[in-house]
Parts: C-alpha cells; sequence; structure tokens
C-alpha cells in the first residue's frame, strides 16, 4: 500500500480538473480522513453519466441531494424523481448542528446553509404540479411496458401506432388507443388493415384492452393527456442557480412501472425536442433515476433496446443522467458501460447473492494501490463512498473512499403547509393545472362513424308506400275465389266421368272380338 503524501499526490492528479467542478469530498486512507486530497468532479464530464449505488441507509439520497445543490449552485438544472417526498428541504436553508459542523472541520469545508430554487411536480397531480405526456410522444414501446404486454401484444400496439401515424391520428391518451383498437380489430377498419398489417386477433385485442381498464382503474390514467409537460419547462434558471425540480411519486409508489417507465418517456421526449451540442464546458440538465433497478425488472429486448439507445445518444444533447439503484448489477451491462462516473455507497454481503453482487461490483473498479476494493465496500459508513470517474480523456480516475461533504439544504420535507403554498404559487402550477383535450383519435374515429351514416342514407332507395293490409275479403275477391273453386270442382268430376267412359268402351271393344 502507498503512503499518505503518495495518496494525496495520486489522489489530486485524479481529481483536480481544469474548469469548473463540483466538490465531492476528501479521501480517507487507512480509516482516516485526509482534506488535502479532494474529490472533485468536473461539470463538463456530467454528460458522460453516472451511477450512485449502495445499500439502503448507506447514504445514497443525501449524496444525489448534495450533487444537485452544487450543480444549482453552477447554474444547471436538476430534473430528479423524489420517491418519499424527503427531498422538499431543498429549498430551505439547513440548520447547523455538532453532527454536520463536525464533518465541515473534517473536510476543511465549514458547513454554510443555504436554500435552492425548487419546482414541485406530481405524478398523481395531488402533491405538486401536475405531469402528463401525449401518448404519441411515449411510443408504442413504453406503453407496451406500462400495460405488460407481450412479445405478441406489443407487435399489436406497433400496428396500432402505425396506422395512426399514417392517418395522421393523433393519440393523446388512453381512450384513443381503445379507439383505435376497437376500429382495427373489430370495427371497419378491420378489412383494411388486413393486406398492408395484418389481422389482429379478437383475443389479443380482448387482452389488451382489459389491461387498459386495469391501469385506468388503478387511477393511473390520467399521467396521458393535455396539457403535456413542455420539457423545456425543465431547463428554468433563478438568481444565478440552476432550478431543482422534483418529480414527488410518493403517493403512486404501488405503480413503479407506470413512474419509471414514465421518466424515460420525459427523457425520450427530451432526446427528440433538443438540438445536438456536443461537449459543454458543464450540462444544460442532470437528470437523477432513482430507484432505477425497478426500470429493467423484466423488461422486454425491446424495452431494453429502446432505454440503450436513448442513454447512449442523449450526451450529444448536453444532458447527463444518474442512476441511483441498491447496486451496479441492477443495470444491465450494455447500460452500466455507459456510465463514467461512479459513487458507490457500502455494500453488506449477508446472503450468497449479496456476495456475488459485492464480487462483481469489486472487478468493474480500476486496480488500486492503496485499497482492497471488495474489503473496503463493505467497510464505508454512512455518507462515505467509493469514486471513479472520467477524467477530460475519458479515462477511469484512480478509485478513492470518499468522505463526502455535507447537503447544505433541509435533510427532510418540508412542513405540508409551505410544500403546498411553494406549489401553488409557481407559474407552471397554473400552466398545467386545468386538463384540456385536443381533436384527436377517437374524435376522428367518431366522426368516420357519422359520415357513413350519412353517406348509406343518400345511397339507400327510399321504401315504397305500402297500403294496409285487411284481412278482409272485396267483393271481387270473394266472387273470384267461389268461381275458382266451382271450377276446380267441375272440372274433378268432369274428368271422371271421361275416364270412366273411356275405360268402359275399352273393355266393351275387346269382348266383340
Amino acid at each position: 500500500m502507498g503512503t499518505q503524501e503518495q495518496f494525496i499526490e495520486k489522489i489530486t492528479a485524479s481529481y483536480n480538473p481544469k474548469g469548473a467542478f463540483i466538490n465531492l469530498g476528501s479521501g480517507i486512507l487507512d480509516g482516516q480522513v485526509i482534506a488535502s486530497a479532494k474529490v472533485n468532479l468536473a461539470l463538463k464530464i456530467m454528460n458522460r453519466h453516472g451511477l450512485i449505488a449502495g445499500a439502503t441507509g448507506t447514504g445514497k439520497t443525501r449524496t444525489l441531494q448534495l450533487i444537485a445543490e452544487q450543480l444549482s449552485d453552477a447554474n444547471v438544472p436538476v430534473f430528479m424523481l423524489d420517491v418519499k417526498g424527503d427531498l422538499s428541504g431543498l429549498e430551505e436553508p439547513g440548520m447547523p448542528n455538532a453532527a454536520l459542523e463536525e464533518r465541515g472541520m473534517a473536510l476543511g469545508e465549514p458547513f454554510v446553509p443555504s436554500g435552492f430554487p425548487v419546482e414541485f411536480f406530481s405524478l398523481s397531480g395531488k402533491q405538486g404540479i401536475p405531469v402528463r405526456i401525449k401518448i404519441m410522444d411515449f411510443g408504442p414501446v413504453l406503453l407496451s411496458r406500462i400495460l405488460d404486454l407481450n412479445d405478441t401484444q406489443e407487435g399489436v400496439m406497433n400496428v396500432l401506432f402505425k396506422y395512426a401515424s399514417d392517418s395522421k391520428w393523433p393519440i393523446i391518451d388512453l381512450n384513443d388507443v381503445k379507439k383505435i383498437l376497437a376500429y382495427l380489430s373489430s370495427g371497419s377498419g378491420a378489412e383494411q388493415i388486413k393486406e398492408d398489417y395484418g389481422k389482429i386477433s379478437s383475443a389479443t385485442s380482448s387482452t389488451i384492452l382489459r389491461k387498459i381498464v386495469s391501469i385506468e382503474q388503478q387511477g393511473v390514467g390520467h399521467i396521458f393527456g393535455e396539457p403535456e409537460l413542455d420539457v423545456l419547462d425543465l431547463f428554468q434558471k433563478v438568481d444565478g442557480k440552476g432550478v431543482v425540480s422534483l418529480l414527488n411519486i410518493a403517493d403512486v409508489q404501488g405503480q413503479p412501472v407506470v413512474f419509471s417507465t414514465f421518466l424515460l418517456g420525459v427523457l425520450s421526449e427530451l432526446y427528440d425536442r433538443l438540438p445536438e451540442v456536443g461537449d459543454l464546458d458543464k450540462p444544460k440538465l442532470v437528470f437523477f433515476f432513482d430507484e432505477a433497478h425497478l426500470l429493467f425488472k423484466n423488461a422486454s429486448k425491446a424495452f431494453l433496446s429502446k432505454v440503450e439507445q436513448i442513454i447512449r445518444l442523449i450526451r450529444s444533447k448536453g444532458i447527463g443522467v444518474f442512476f441511483c439503484t441498491q447496486a451496479a448489477t441492477d443495470i444491465p451491462e450494455s447500460i452500466l458501460g455507459q456510465l463514467g462516473n461512479r459513487v458507490q455507497h457500502a455494500l453488506r454481503a449477508f446472503t450468497p447473492n449479496d456476495a456475488e453482487a459485492l464480487r462483481k461490483t469489486a472487478r468493474t473498479y480500476p486496480k488500486s494501490d492503496f485499497y482492497d476494493i471488495e474489503k473496503i465496500l463493505t467497510s464505508l459508513g454512512t455518507g462515505q463512498a467509493m469514486i471513479t470517474v472520467l477524467n477530460e480523456k475519458g479515462i477511469p480516475t484512480e478509485p478513492v473512499a470518499t468522505h463526502l461533504v455535507p447537503p447544505r439544504a433541509v435533510m427532510g420535507p418540508l412542513s405540508p403547509g409551505k410544500y403546498s403554498d411553494l406549489y401553488h404559487a409557481s407559474d407552471l402550477y397554473m400552466k398545467y393545472i386545468a386538463e384540456r383535450k385536443s381533436r384527436s383519435a377517437a374524435d376522428l374515429i367518431d366522426q368516420l362513424g357519422e359520415d357513413r351514416k350519412k353517406e348509406d342514407a343518400k345511397v339507400k332507395p327510399a321504401n315504397p308506400v305500402k297500403k294496409q293490409s285487411s284481412n278482409r275479403e272485396t267483393p271481387m275477391e270473394a266472387m273470384t275465389k267461389s268461381a275458382t273453386r266451382t271450377l276446380g270442382r267441375e272440372g274433378v268430376r268432369l274428368l271422371t266421368r271421361l275416364g270412366t267412359a273411356l275405360i268402359t268402351a275399352f273393355i266393351s271393344g275387346k269382348k266383340k272380338r
């Protein structure tokens, strides 16, 4: 193992970037905090994405907070998930206490309380500014993920979106999806799609419909609609600070696939809307994806491919994405390989699976002259983490166990009254609170039905006027029927007499011979 001087030299060389940076803390060697071994993260490489991981209770949420605070100070907007509603304290300066002052002294960084500009969004619309997204912007792959469709059903969903796109039918909400599904599976559109798209079976359409109804009954169908969240509203800056946009999901934690996929939908919209900017001195926005393991659990290949594509390409739009989860093994390898900045809190090895995850995580770090990585990962305390990032040349830095700087804002939720007052006073609340509905696929399909009825009415000939029938016979009818019966009886008698005469004559002639 190296000496303290070698350690300081190595860490300083690895974490002393040119240009603007955020300070994560100071290095730890042999259990001692080395205040002069500063661990800094350059702003210009934050669009190389990152991972914040660690067992429950190791301080991941506070690491999210301290990074968000320093990004805000650097005039960089932040978007992050507030799973438990306990990040709202970012708006209010923290209160000094003995623990904070002790940590500041150990780091050589005095604790200076500060609050930050915050916008409070809510997926349910009950705990902040309501957020919605149009289904046509969400796309078939992400919608299939929320509905938990299999490959066959996802293929049908792709047909629905393709047909709507070709027909220029806007898909705004779930009602539009239901209308298109009915139109193409059993309505007048069923014959139209056979040749170009194929037939949709009634069994498949019924299953998809049931899953849509299930989502609506869970009370989350309203996330699809208008007014849609304008992603440009996430780039606000106030008084030289970037605004921290918090998406509160405390009241919809029971639908993890919904909120995690919704976040990916927002990322997808960011990618579609923003221009290419290349490498900047600092990111335009940093996006924190908490509870990231929920995004990938039981995900289809198409969905994983979509995530990988977004993460790979969105950095060129000036967006940095940090995933937050319990273990690096929660992230698929194809995506983990794109996360250049790593903050790993303590891992616990209580089970064989935990031990295997620990070994795999340790192997993802560069070799260290100062640590047994596997051992140090199990001995880190709360508020400490093993860090490695990419330097300005894109090379991983020396791994360093770091004593993290504390957040400067309140580490907890605001009071309910203050929280409510803040989001109700926001200009964005007035922009998004009233739901509206543009003309969409459902309206166009209904119009087609009305037009078809009108055309049928024009083509169909008018029914002739019929005389009312009566059971009573007219005199002429009675006379005709009587004559017909009389002629019939007389005809039969005449034929009988004629037949008898002929037979008698024939027999008599034979006797004479």
